[in-house]
């Protein structure tokens, strides 16, 4: 599965009033995480993705990704259990003169497909059992 969420930044979207992006998933695991930030974007927008009130990326609390005319792709083991799962995006600017969209991607697949075996499951093959 693959999910796409998209946000232009406005005038109100600053440091102290960030605009907050809910992002709904399915149960799986997220293995690919991309943000994508337009040519001008200047290193201006920030954005930080959270699930309930723990950061999740960038992973030092507090940091924001940012960019100018780049995609920040990266690969990820982030397991969600529920039915639904909500992450959410915090995004800002911090040059009100840089108003672009940034686009969020997330690749999710189910559990088995990524890691078709368990720990157990693996030993047990290995051991010839």
């Amino acid at each position: 599965m693959f999910y796409s969420f998209s946000y232009t930044v406005t005038t109100d979207d600053i440091a102290t009033a960030k605009y907050r992006m809910d992002m709904y998933l399915t149960a799986g695991v997220i293995h690919q995480v991309d943000i994508l930030f337009r040519k001008d974007a200047a290193h201006a927008i920030n954005v930080q993705i959270f699930q309930g009130g723990h950061q999740l990326w960038p992973t030092n609390p507090g940091a924001a990704i940012r960019a100018d005319a780049t995609v920040i792709s990266f690969r990820e083991f982030h397991q969600l259990h529920g039915a639904i799962n909500e992450l959410h995006a915090l995004i800002w600017t911090t040059d009100t003169g840089v108003l672009y969209e940034t686009i969020i991607n997330f690749g999710l697949l189910p559990l088995r497909i990524i890691q078709p075996l368990s720990f157990d499951e693996l030993l047990a093959a290995a051991a010839g059992l």
